[in-house]
C-alpha cells in the first residue's frame, strides 16, 4: 500500500478527501451544459480522479475495507467498459480525456510501487495499463471520419506515458525493496549482536558461578570459614558482572526504537588492554595456573571492532577450559606480533590429548560464531590439539601504517 501516506482517520487525511471532492465536482461541472450522453465520460473522470487522490492506508477508506488494488482495478475495468458502451459525441470526449488519462497513469504507478503482493501489483498494475492505452478508442472507435489507421496511432501514442509511469514505479519499488531488506538485515545483525553479548559475557560469568559452586560442594568438609567466605566472594562479584551485563543488554534492546536505521546497538567494547583484568578473574575463579604474554604496543594496532574481536576470542576460549577442561594445569593466553606484523591471539592449555573439543551444540554462537566474526575481519581462527592439549589460535590483520 501507499505506506507514505496519512491514513484517512488523521487530520491531513481529511483535508485530502475534501480536496479530492472539490477536484471531482470541479472535473463533473462542465457536464452540466454538456448533453446527457456525454455523462458517462464525466462520471468516469471524476470517478478515476477521486480513486487517484484519496489517500490509502492498509486497505482501507473510510468505513470500508477496499483496498488501492480493488479500487484501481475496477476503475481500471468500468473505463475499458465505457470505451466500448460511450455513444456520445466524440468530439466531447477531449474534454476530459486528459484528466482521466492523468488519473489513470497516477494509478498505474501507485499500483505497481506500492501493492505488497507483486502478483496482485502485476494484474492491476496491466488492468490500469489496459485502460491507458484503450482509452483514445472511446472517441477513435465512435467518430465517422476516423478509422483503423488513427486508432492504432493515438494507442501508441499512449504507450509512452503508460511506459513512464511503468518504469517510475519499478524503480522505485526496487528502492523500497532493497531498503526493506537492508532495514531487516540491519534488524539481525543488532539482534546477533544481542546474542553475542549474552553468550560472551553472561554465559562466561554464569558458567564461572558453577564451577564455584561445585568445587564449593566438594571441598565443603575440608574448608575453613575462610576459604568459604573466599568462594562466596567470588561468586558473587560473578553474579554482579553477569547482571551488569544483562542490564546492558536489556538497555540496549530497549533503546533500539530511538537509534538511527543501521545504527548497531550501544554494546560495550573490549580489547587487548583488558586481558589482564580477564586473566586475572580467570585465574581466581580456576585451579588452573595461567600465564599471559602480552607484548608491549600490540593493544594499539587494531580497529576497536577487532580488538573486541581478540577480547571475545580469549574469552571463548578460557570459558571452554572451564567448562570442558577443568583439569589443565597450565593455561597460556598470547597477544603479539607476527612475522607479517598482523597481530595474533592463542590461548593454549595443556589438559591433554584426551580433553574433549571446545564446543557445546546450542549453547550459543560460541568458536564458530566468532570464526565467522573473524572472518569478516580479514583474518582466520583455527581450534585444535596442540602439543599436550588444545589451542586456539586467532590471527588478524593490522591496518597498514601511514
Amino acid at each position: 500500500m501507499d505506506t507514505q501516506e496519512h491514513p484517512p482517520s488523521s487530520g491531513v487525511g481529511r483535508r485530502r478527501r475534501r480536496w479530492t471532492a472539490a477536484v471531482a465536482a470541479l472535473v463533473l461541472a462542465p457536464a452540466i451544459a454538456a448533453p446527457p450522453s456525454t455523462w458517462t465520460t464525466a462520471v468516469m473522470a471524476a470517478l478515476t480522479v477521486a480513486v487517484a487522490m484519496l489517500p490509502w492506508r492498509a486497505g482501507r477508506i473510510g468505513l470500508g475495507r477496499i483496498g488501492l488494488g480493488r479500487a484501481a482495478g475496477g476503475v481500471a475495468a468500468l473505463s475499458l467498459v465505457a470505451d466500448l458502451a460511450y455513444f456520445g459525441r466524440p468530439g466531447l470526449v477531449l474534454l476530459w480525456l486528459p484528466v482521466e488519462t492523468a488519473a489513470l497513469l497516477v494509478l498505474l504507478y501507485r499500483a505497481i510501487r506500492h501493492l505488497p503482493a507483486p502478483r496482485v501489483a502485476a494484474v492491476t498494475g496491466g488492468l490500469t495499463g489496459a485502460a491507458v492505452l484503450a482509452l483514445p478508442l472511446r472517441m477513435t472507435l465512435h467518430a465517422p471520419h476516423l478509422g483503423l489507421k488513427e486508432s492504432v496511432f493515438v494507442v501508441a501514442l499512449s504507450l509512452f506515458p503508460a511506459a513512464g509511469a511503468t518504469g517510475v514505479g519499478l524503480y522505485l519499488r526496487s528502492l523500497d525493496g532493497r531498503r526493506a531488506r537492508a532495514v531487516a538485515l540491519a534488524r539481525r545483525e543488532q539482534r546477533l549482536e544481542v546474542a553475542r553479548d549474552l553468550h560472551d559475557f553472561v554465559a562466561h560469568e554464569v558458567t564461572g558461578i558453577v564451577l564455584e559452586a561445585q568445587a564449593g560442594q566438594l571441598e565443603a568438609d575440608g574448608a575453613g570459614p575462610d576459604e568459604h567466605r573466599a568462594l562466596l566472594v567470588r561468586i558473587e562479584q560473578a553474579g554482579l558482572r553477569a547482571l551488569d551485563s544483562m542490564d546492558q543488554t536489556v538497555r540496549a534492546l530497549r533503546e533500539a526504537d530511538g537509534r538511527k536505521w543501521g545504527e548497531p546497538p550501544p554494546t560495550r567494547l573490549h580489547g587487548l588492554a583488558d586481558l589482564p583484568e580477564l586473566v586475572g578473574r580467570f585465574s581466581s575463579m580456576a585451579a588452573s595456573e595461567v600465564d599471559l604474554s602480552l607484548e608491549d604496543g600490540v593493544a594499539d594496532t587494531l580497529s576497536r571492532e577487532a580488538e573486541d574481536t581478540a577480547y571475545r576470542v580469549v574469552l571463548e576460549s578460557l570459558t571452554n577450559v572451564r567448562r570442558h577442561a577443568p583439569q589443565a594445569g597450565r593455561v597460556t593466553v598470547f597477544a603479539g606480533r607476527t612475522a607479517d606484523r598482523a597481530v595474533e591471539i592463542a590461548v593454549t592449555d595443556d589438559a591433554g590429548p584426551s580433553a574433549p573439543a571446545p564446543t557445546r551444540h546450542g549453547g550459543g554462537t560460541g568458536l564458530a560464531g566468532l570464526a565467522e566474526r573473524v572472518s569478516t575481519l580479514g583474518g582466520t581462527l583455527e581450534a585444535g590439539p596442540h602439543e599436550k592439549g588444545w589451542r586456539v589460535r586467532c590471527v588478524l590483520p593490522a591496518p597498514a601504517l601511514r
